[in-house]
Formats: structure tokens, sequence, C-alpha cells
């Protein structure tokens, strides 16, 4: 009887202990080391280890890689397709609104769940491998946000700059559909 009650308290010391160990290890991994969480931005860039996000450069607006324009106005100018060190592609440009209403990106924040509160944005847009037969997503932060631009609604005859983050295709794909919900597709070539 005393061998199971000596049993009984050491299973209970090693539960303990276990217990007490798992709190301060989730403990540790969990902080934010004291820092205070910074509003979110407007712009995102994906860091790789090492690496400091940055905001994405401004292009030279006088290259132009595609435009492409939908039946009510709206034409989106690619300027930029770059493969960049962390393993991913930006495409930057503009988009410009030539209907006579204000515009506010309806359907560009595509229908995935997760992407459900990035309305007025890029989210949906995606690359198309089609050699390779992949789509590539819009990559996202933790939260879920895109890392794209979120747009206003914007007056009529005003344009924005914008960009989309997608994970990098096979460094042998060079040329990819760009695909924004309710717009026409453009061909563009990956640079970098």
């Amino acid at each position: 009887m005393r061998a199971a009650l000596t049993r009984v308290r050491l299973k209970r010391a090693a539960v303990a202990a276990a217990s007490v160990a798992m709190a301060v290890s989730l403990t540790a991994c969990g902080g934010d080391d004291g820092k205070k969480k910074s509003e979110e931005s407007k712009e995102r860039t994906p860091a790789s280890a090492g690496q400091k996000p940055s905001a994405p450069a401004e292009e030279d607006e006088s290259e132009v890689l595609a435009t492409v324009k939908n039946a009510e106005g709206v034409e989106i100018v690619i300027n930029a397709a770059r493969r960049d060190a962390g393993g991913f592609v930006t495409v930057k440009g503009r988009v410009k609104n030539k209907t006579g209403e204000i515009f506010a990106a309806p359907g560009w924040q595509g229908d995935e769940q997760e992407l459900a509160g990035n309305s007025a944005s890029m989210a949906g847009s995606s690359l198309v491998d089609k050699a390779g037969k992949k789509r590539y997503l819009i990559l996202r932060d933790t939260d879920g946000r895109c890392l794209c631009t979120k747009f206003e609604g914007f007056t009529p005859g005003a344009e924005q700059a914008f960009y989309a983050q997608f994970p990098a295709p096979p460094e042998t794909t060079s040329e990819v559909d760009f695909q924004v919900p309710t717009m026409p597709i453009a061909t563009i070539k990956i640079s970098g």
C-alpha cells in the first residue's frame, strides 16, 4: 500500500514538473519581447530569416509590362514583376479609375475565407504558371492580411500605385499570367 502511494505521489510530481516546464517554454516562445504591436500598415512585405521587411521600392513607371482594362473603364498598368531574395515575386504598377464613378475594387479581395478582411485590395490576385501548371496565390501575413496594396475608394480619374507579392515560381519560369478578379488576364515577364 505504501509503495502504491509513493508511486502516485511521484507521478503527480512528474506531471506538475512537466506542466511547469511547458508553461515556461510556451511563455518564452509566445512573448513579444516587450515590443508593442505596431498599427497595421497599408503595405507590408515578407521577411526571410535575417532580412528586415521593407516597403516596396518605387519602380520606373516608363516600363510597361502589360496593360489591361475592364468594360467599366478600370485600367491596370503593370510596371514590374521582380524576383526577390526571400523567394517571392513582387508585382507593381498602377490602377487607374477611368470610370465616371468612385471605384472601390469590388470583388478584387477574392473568395478565400482567410482573406475576407482584405476588402478593397489586391488580395484576390494570383500568378499562373501555365507551363508548370500552377497557380500562386497572394502571400499573407500571420494575421491573414494580404501582402498587397489596400485601396480606399478612388474618385473618377484618380490612380493609385499597387503592389502584390506571391511565392516565386521556379527559376526556369520567366513568364506568368497576372490575374485580378473582374479584370482581363495580363501575361507578364518576371525579371531578377
